[in-house]
């Protein structure tokens, strides 16, 4: 059976189980943040609500988020490019890749690399209480010339964030 507008979003009737009062607005967000496939930050929460419900305000996006994220309904990512992400705290382990050329992020599962991670604690002298793995890469060139271009526009991003954090 397809789900309509009507039924409530897989985070609606989460929200509903750990009772979190639910308004029409709130239900919006849910929605939005259940049918993304990505990881939204609040700004594209708002564009995607407001494409719905013009009536909607980055407030309400804004304290809707913060609301459902402290009742555990979603989780915050912070995938180093300045802005928090979110995901549906959907209960299963899975790591990220950040594709630093487009920002995508991909979730995986690797129970080898568990293993290791899992050992390395062991042989340090640790119980591993959780674990969270972000990598961050590029797309590996496929010519001399890709690699020179890319070279040099990481090199310039480099420069950039250099710039940055120079005191004024």
């Amino acid at each position: 059976m397809v789900p309509n507008k009507h039924d409530p979003s897989r985070l609606e009737r989460i929200c509903q189980a750990k009772g979190v009062k639910m308004t029409g607005q709130r239900r919006l967000i849910a929605r939005v943040l259940s049918d993304s496939e990505d990881h939204p930050d609040v700004e594209q929460v708002y564009r995607r609500a407001f494409a719905i419900d013009s009536e909607i305000s980055m407030a309400t996006v804004y304290r809707t988020v913060r609301l459902f994220e402290t009742a555990g309904v979603i989780e915050r990512r912070d995938f180093g490019d300045g802005r928090a992400r979110y995901e549906a705290a959907r209960g299963d382990h899975h790591h990220h890749l950040i594709d630093l050329d487009n920002g995508k992020v991909i979730e995986f599962r690797n129970a080898e690399l568990e293993g290791l991670i899992e050992a390395v604690a062991l042989e340090l002298g640790y119980r591993l209480e959780g674990i969270r793995l972000e990598l961050y890469g590029m797309s590996a060139p496929r010519s001399a010339e890709e690699a020179h271009t890319r070279t040099k526009q990481l090199q310039a991003r480099l420069a950039q964030a250099v710039r940055d954090r120079r005191p004024r």
